[in-house]
């Protein structure tokens, strides 16, 4: 029986993820947590075959415990290319992609999720302090580098693009590219969470 941990994330609570474990796909648990209290599916941000989930999740909760909203919950305010981070070290191996293709969202659910996704403003460097020429990476591979051209805009591999768009080329799929992209040691979204938060 295949053990997964998995991050698990919902446009309807941006900066909160929920890690947790299954026997089953991560899709199939997002599923199961698909209630009429949320407006939104939960999405798989990322899932790991792991050796033994149990330990491993409660492994994944003590590092971010300072980040957990409550005790008798599986959910944290932290970012979760950080919780990925500390996953790839005891791993198994990655089976988020396998999982999307095998138990990807409807049609209405992906439409639910976009529809939020794009009443989210596009990450504007000027607004949080990132000047045209600085140089932004990306979270899953550091090679992979960009320039700030314009307020929303990179150039990315040659082309003029924006941190979503090359986040989906990257990615193999929808994703909000400043929760992959980094400038200083932190995700855009993370950057734009923290100064949204001292106004």
């Amino acid at each position: 029986m295949s053990e997964i941990v998995y991050i698990l994330t919902n446009e309807s609570m941006p900066g909160i993820i929920k890690i947790g474990r299954t026997n089953r796909t991560a899709e199939i648990r997002a599923r199961d947590l698909d209630t009429t209290a949320l407006p939104t599916p939960h999405e798989v941000h990322y899932a790991a075959e792991v050796e033994d989930s149990q330990q491993d999740e409660h492994w994944l909760h003590n590092i971010f415990a300072d980040r957990r909203v409550r005790d008798n919950r599986e959910f944290f305010t932290v970012d979760p290319e950080r919780v990925v981070v500390a996953l790839k070290r005891i791993e198994v191996r990655d089976v988020t992609k396998e999982g999307r293709e095998s138990n990807p969202l409807s049609k209405e659910e992906e439409q639910q999720v976009e529809e939020v996704k794009k009443r989210r403003s596009a990450f504007d460097f000027e607004q949080y302090g990132i000047t045209v020429g600085e140089e932004i990476y990306f979270s899953r591979d550091e090679n992979e580098k960009a320039t700030v051209l314009k307020a929303n805009k990179i150039q990315w591999r040659g082309e003029e693009t924006t941190t979503s768009a090359s986040g989906r080329e990257l990615m193999g799929c929808n994703v909000s590219g400043p929760v992959y992209w980094m400038y200083d040691g932190e995700t855009l979204d993370e950057r734009r969470r923290r100064m949204d938060g001292e106004k």
